[in-house]
């Protein structure tokens, strides 16, 4: 049900954009984001941004990142400038999402994407 792109190859200092998309039986997206999970490391929150505009940002995220969302098209993206070779992750997209009008509240996670911030 997600569908995340744009990861790549990029030199430091530069930039890259990540898109994900949601779809499927969705009655309404309350939460989307991005963590990462750096090799030997644990998933760690990147940024989240809730449907009422609310956003959180993991401390190497701060400054440098820049989440924002398509409602309509439930799309959730993430900017990402002055990367550096530390930044170089498989990134995962999650919603939490309600599927039907009277149901539990769920989270889901896409594949990943691999960014690998290199000369």
């Amino acid at each position: 049900q997600l569908q995340a792109s744009g990861g790549g190859l990029v030199q430091p200092g530069g930039s890259l954009r990540l898109s994900c998309a949601a779809s499927g039986n969705i009655f309404r997206i309350y939460t989307m984001g991005w963590y990462r999970q750096i090799a030997g490391k644990q998933r760690e929150m990147v940024a989240l941004l809730t449907s009422t505009s609310d956003t959180n940002y993991g401390d190497s995220a701060k400054g440098r990142f820049a989440i924002s969302r398509d409602n309509n098209k439930n799309i959730v993206y993430l900017q990402m400038t002055s990367l550096k070779p530390e930044d170089t992750a498989v990134y995962f997209c999650y919603a939490a999402l309600r599927s039907f009008a009277v149901g539990p509240v769920a989270g889901y996670w896409g594949e990943g994407t691999l960014v690998t911030v290199s000369s």
